[in-house]
């Protein structure tokens, strides 16, 4: 007897329909056998689902059972199959009805028939939303991760027999209710507040621009000025995720694991700190069947890069194209997959090997080739790529030991999300959301400069050298900065100050 039971397969950030068919040949000697590219995994989901059918009190066929995933071309990876192969078994063997027609199945089982936590949900709730299929079935630990979808029936299922008495008739079980966006809480995820950092308001201030305009920001200072902290800040003055937004960091979370236990859409941006003993398969993503890298995980919100002259070189070289695409394309041979890698980061570096090179109060040790050299593990294309550069130096004793308070992120964020909200408006036609994302297209359609600002920007081409690179880049944040004024348009003053966190081309 041959039965189908409709699944999914997640490939790259997407899921694409799966049919699972099962024949039982009564015929035949016992064996048990699956076909359709599975991985190991999968294949091994054949004694996850025998004992599971034994242990919910049905009874596994003692004949030849062939599995076949199609479309068979396309590799199938992780116990998400569990479900979908149990439940076919069960119908061609007659103990359930043929009644699971366009109602996708997806579930990794336990021995016992319960159902755990598996990857990848967001992906196929958005996948029977497209598709108009009936409903989902999926584990009851995953439910509310689907639920933020409207307009299908989450059908949250605890185990395979709690599935089989639902599908007999016997107790049905209730879809999961729809979870509207606005209703889930927020946290801003931030372990330090700005008013906590003494001294440091150009630092602030470079900060504050690189959030409302999503700008990439240098630090380099000398040990203990405050880099990690107020890169530890930046969480806490970040605009608040759109939904369209939410659904995409979700989308990645969900494939790779990292959506937290009973949590059911991320809504905090992102912030992703790798060490700078990371690989670059870890930073840029890949493996044989490729997953997205930390700065895939850093998508619409921070990658903090400590220790930045650290990384090794091909490490850093790598991110120059997503950088400055905004994506990044992994290319093996079983397929090229494109990730998104819309992120700020955030770099911070000591200005030599030993931290204190033209301090005015501890001497440098390191002679000035060791300097040279040290400088020169960050190369210029990187350097081009960050939009604001800023010199850290000690604070002084006075302001570490003053009483007083510094503004809150509290307040620097409503401010951010005022400039944030004013550049989703002006870019609605497009597919930019913050002034970062534009082109040099772009930057001549919506960012008109007058002749003054022109000829300023002129004078700095002539004398600083920067590139053209560069010199969009600081249109885009002399207009960060006149959106955190609330300015109709860009004025001298924007284009200034835009220009004085330019820095490392003046060297």
């Amino acid at each position: 007897m041959l039965a189908k039971v409709l699944s999914a397969a997640t490939v790259g950030l997407d899921s694409i329909p799966i049919t699972v068919e099962v024949d039982i040949n009564t015929k035949t000697l016992p064996s048990f056998t699956i076909v359709g590219l599975p991985s190991k995994s999968v294949e091994e989901s054949k004694e996850r689902v025998r004992a599971a059918i034994k242990n919910s009190g049905a009874e596994f066929p003692s004949h030849r059972i062939t599995v076949n995933l199609a479309p068979a071309d396309i590799p199938k990876e992780g116990p998400a199959f569990d479900l979908p192969i149990a439940l076919g078994i069960l119908i061609a063997s007659g103990q359930l009805p043929k009644s699971v027609e366009d109602i996708i199945t997806v579930g990794e089982l336990s021995l016992d028939g319960s159902l755990r936590n598996t990857q990848g949900i967001l992906p196929v709730a958005l996948l029977v939303k497209q598709k108009k299929y009936k409903g989902i079935f999926l584990p009851f630990i995953n439910a509310l991760e689907a639920a933020v979808i409207k307009n299908i029936s989450v059908y949250p299922v605890p185990s395979l027999i709690t599935l089989s008495h639902h599908l007999l008739g016997d107790k049905i079980i209730d879809p999961h209710p729809y979870i509207p966006f606005d209703e889930i809480s927020q946290d801003t995820g931030a372990e330090f507040d700005l008013s906590d950092v003494k001294g440091q308001e150009t630092a602030k201030r470079a900060l504050e621009i690189s959030a409302a305009g999503g700008h990439n920001l240098h630090m380099r200072g000398v040990p203990g000025a405050g880099k990690t902290m107020l890169a530890r800040c930046l969480p806490g003055i970040l605009p608040h995720l759109t939904e369209d937004e939410a659904l995409e960091v979700t989308k990645i979370y969900s494939i790779t694991g990292n959506i937290p236990e009973g949590a059911s859409i991320i809504k905090t941006r992102p912030f992703r700190a790798p060490h700078h003993t990371v690989s670059r398969m870890g930073l840029i993503g890949g493996g044989t069947h490729p997953l997205p890298g930390e700065i895939s995980l850093a998508h619409r919100g921070v990658l903090f890069m400590d220790e930045f002259p650290e990384f090794p070189r091909s490490v850093l070289e790598a991110m120059r194209q997503p950088i400055e695409d905004g994506i990044v394309t992994i290319s093996r041979a079983a397929g090229t997959i494109t990730y998104p890698a819309k992120f700020v980061l955030i770099a911070a570096s000591n200005p030599c090997p030993c931290g204190y090179y033209q301090d005015p109060v501890k001497k440098c040790r390191c002679l000035p080739g060791q300097v040279a050299n040290y400088r020169k593990r960050i190369s210029g294309p990187i350097m081009d790529r960050i939009d604001l550069h800023i010199e850290l130096s000690a604070v002084e004793m006075d302001k570490l030991t003053s009483a007083s308070m510094g503004e809150s992120s509290q307040s620097i964020q409503g401010r951010v999300q005022k400039a944030r909200d004013l550049q989703t408006s002006r870019y609605n036609n497009i597919k930019a959301v913050c002034n970062s994302d534009l082109n040099s297209k772009q930057v001549k359609e919506f960012i008109p400069l007058s002749n003054e600002c022109l000829q300023l920007l002129q004078q700095a081409v002539c004398t600083l050298h920067i590139s053209a690179r560069s010199y969009y880049r600081t249109i885009k944040v002399a207009q960060t900065i006149a959106d955190l004024e609330e300015c109709g348009k860009i004025t001298p003053t924007h284009v200034a100050e835009a220009l004085q966190y330019r820095y490392q081309d003046k060297e």
